[in-house]
């Protein structure tokens, strides 16, 4: 009887144990959290923008692998693919959903009703039926938007080429954040008195041909923040070089890739800046009340490779300005 009571006692004190350290452990740990990552297609700004965030997620404690798990989907610029990923998101029920390039944002938007999102890399968020307004979305999307210096962008083209009389856009007529692009772009041209000459796509297989239709024709091409027409920038780029036209784009990444110069922002850092907005919706905070931002922070970028190859020269002022030159 004695040896029993012993036993007994001794698995209650073990139990008692175990119970206590499993308390403690759980002390000062932080929530587990899933974040479902919707992405129109690969291209180095998208890419960048979704590396920013996941490493300013880490850097605020919320780390993947130990208390934060992200499931990252790509639509391969297909846009029924993109309405697929927010049905399997929406099942899933995650505590937030990034959603990144306009067309994986309206998706989103479209059918995720009752899961936080925050989108980036998105031009005009009130255009594209995001939000109601940037100051208040008054819906569950929040988030950043790249929103570029359209103008400014077209006056850096004019300090570079001072002679030109016809500049090439290239774009996807089917994407809204392109649209509202050109149609700054046709307003700040006709100011200018540069006649502008377009040609758009549909789809990526259409990019080549429609490349090779402007190079003819104008003294440069112009490329916005298309998803189609970046994420086929190796394309255009040969199709330009191959008759000496220089490529003005608007984002860094593809200044990197051989077009010529581009004022733009850090997708990067607009990665990171919406990862913090993530943190404070994973406190509790409401999307619809958070103001959508934008990058205030704006670099020169030149590939001086690029305008060499091409027979190009780069007014001094101009390199001297440069945030970075790609060589």
């Amino acid at each position: 009887m004695k040896k029993s009571l012993t036993s007994t006692s001794l698995a209650i004190f073990i139990t008692g144990c175990l119970l206590i350290i499993l308390i403690l452990s759980g002390v000062g740990k932080a929530a587990d959290y899933e974040i479902a990552i919707s992405q129109f297609v690969e291209h180095p700004s998208l890419d960048k923008a979704r590396q920013g965030f996941i490493d300013q997620l880490a850097q605020l404690g919320y780390k993947k692998g130990e208390n934060l798990t992200i499931d990252f989907q790509n639509a391969q610029a297909d846009f029924a693919t993109a309405q697929t990923i927010a049905q399997k998101i929406k099942q899933s029920q995650p505590d937030l959903v990034l959603a990144i390039a306009t067309p994986s944002a309206q998706t989103a938007a479209n059918i995720i009703k009752n899961t936080p999102i925050l989108i980036t890399a998105v031009t005009d968020p009130v255009a594209a039926g995001l939000a109601a307004s940037l100051e208040e979305p008054g819906r569950n999307v929040s988030g950043t938007t790249d929103m570029n210096p359209v103008a400014k962008q077209l006056e850096l083209i004019k300090e570079i080429l001072p002679d030109i009389k016809n500049l090439g856009v290239l774009y996807n007529s089917g994407e809204v954040n392109s649209v509202v692009q050109i149609d700054l772009v046709k307003a700040k041209t006709k100011k200018m008195g540069i006649n502008l000459v377009e040609a758009t796509v549909s789809n990526s297989s259409e990019v080549s041909l429609a490349a090779a239709s402007l190079v003819d024709k104008v003294a440069a091409i112009y490329v916005p923040t298309d998803n189609i027409i970046v994420s086929a920038m190796p394309t255009v780029l040969q199709i330009a070089s191959a008759k000496k036209i220089p490529v003005f784009s608007s984002e860094n990444n593809s200044v990197e890739q051989g077009a010529i110069a581009t004022l733009g922002i850090d997708y990067y850092q607009l990665g990171r800046q919406t990862a913090r907005m993530a943190v404070e919706v994973l406190k509790g905070k409401d999307p619809s009340g958070m103001a959508i931002q934008s990058s205030q922070d704006l670099k020169l970028y030149l590939n001086q490779k690029t305008a060499e190859k091409i027979g190009l020269a780069i007014p001094a002022n101009i390199l001297n300005e440069a945030d970075q030159i790609f060589n």
